[in-house]
């Protein structure tokens, strides 16, 4: 096929985002006020936290904030950063209270995994390898590059960690079109499906792998869907084709590119980070990182994947995982076992399970 660049404002290098600010607000007095004001009458209410709606944490400033947020995640560079938040006087539940309302502006949360988390904790609670509920966020070990399987990715940092725990984001789009200037025959590999694993989230009568590309282009815009690990599970299962020497070889060149300082954009995390990545336009990735010894000070962050009002129409090679691809739908994320059900997970609770079954 006849490929062309792809045009965005998304389609940034790491010095590129460097010298642009559209990513990243910092909060006032004024406005970290509103929060706490907005908090304040949220635990006065007593209105149970999954009952929590905008009404019951007005914040008009933050409204305009998220505003803001939404138009540099789907118009501009694809990824957003709020910094500032004060935790320094909050317990790690106050936190993720104020975490959830916040979230109620900046779009619907969307289950993690079967278990209907809404709220995961990003902690190493050190998951062994071969634990049927292995996740790499749950260790201290490097991330690749990749997306989540929703339309928004956010993390807040409660604490960061001693050394390390670097966060990197990269835009596909610049990868997708360094990979048409370099090597537009793997290229086209790319727009061909591979085939994941369900990674366990498989309903019943549903197969346990599927075929998706990895990049899709529908109605003039573009998505980027990566997550090796998922492709490596798919070839454990003896019916799912196997993995060809073009996909292979597309998929190593995919990661040169992302691994390139040239591509990927460092950070830092602060507690009180808020950062928030556009999955279909950018991925993103985290190095290793040591722990502080004592436990209430190692590295610490809370996730919600979110559907916004505002996201883009998707492909039908993506309907496995976003089973609405309307623009603004609610989709992505893994439906629970129990219809409705919703849990903000701990991550003594998590270990609890992880335990059980290992």
């Amino acid at each position: 096929m006849t490929r062309a660049p792809v045009r965005s404002p998304a389609n940034w290098k790491s010095r590129e985002l460097d010298e642009r600010r559209d990513w990243l607000y910092v909060l006032d007095k004024d406005e970290l006020a509103e929060i706490d004001a907005a908090y304040a009458r949220f635990k006065g209410s007593r209105v149970p936290l999954e009952k929590a709606t905008r009404g019951d944490f007005p914040a008009p400033r933050f409204a305009a904030i998220a505003a803001r947020a939404h138009e540099a995640l789907e118009r501009g560079p694809g990824m957003f950063m709020i910094r500032g938040f004060a935790l320094d006087r909050l317990g790690l539940e106050d936190a993720r209270a104020i975490y959830w309302c916040l979230g109620k502006y900046l779009g619907t949360a969307v289950s993690q995994s079967d278990e209907g988390d809404v709220i995961g904790d990003v902690r190493d609670i050190r998951v062994p390898a071969d634990s049927p509920r292995f996740r790499g966020y749950k260790t201290s070990g490097t991330l690749s590059f990749h997306t989540d399987s929703c339309d928004v990715a956010s993390l807040f940092v409660v604490h960061a960690a001693k050394q390390g725990g670097r966060s990197l984001v990269a835009s596909s789009v610049a990868i997708h079109n360094e990979l048409l200037r370099s090597k537009p025959d793997l290229l086209d590999v790319l727009y061909e499906p591979y085939y994941w694993s369900m990674q366990g989230q498989e309903r019943a009568g549903e197969a346990p792998f599927y075929p998706q590309p990895i990049f899709t282009q529908h109605e003039g815009h573009f998505s980027c869907r990566y997550i090796r690990g998922q492709i490596k599970n798919g070839q454990r299962f003896p019916e799912a084709p196997r993995l060809s020497e073009a996909q292979a070889a597309a998929l190593d060149a995919f990661d040169a590119v992302a691994a390139d300082p040239e591509f990927h954009f460092p950070t830092d995390f602060q507690p009180g980070d808020l950062q928030l990545c556009n999955n279909h336009v950018v991925m993103h990735a985290r190095t290793a990182f040591e722990d502080h010894p004592e436990p209430e000070r190692r590295r610490h962050l809370l996730r919600m994947w979110l559907s916004v009002p505002n996201s883009r129409p998707l492909s039908p090679h993506l309907g496995r995982i976003y089973k609405d691809r309307t623009p603004g739908a609610v989709r992505g994320g893994f439906p629970p076992k129990t219809p409705g059900r919703i849990v903000f997970e701990t991550s003594e609770e998590w270990e609890n399970r992880m335990n059980a079954t290992h």
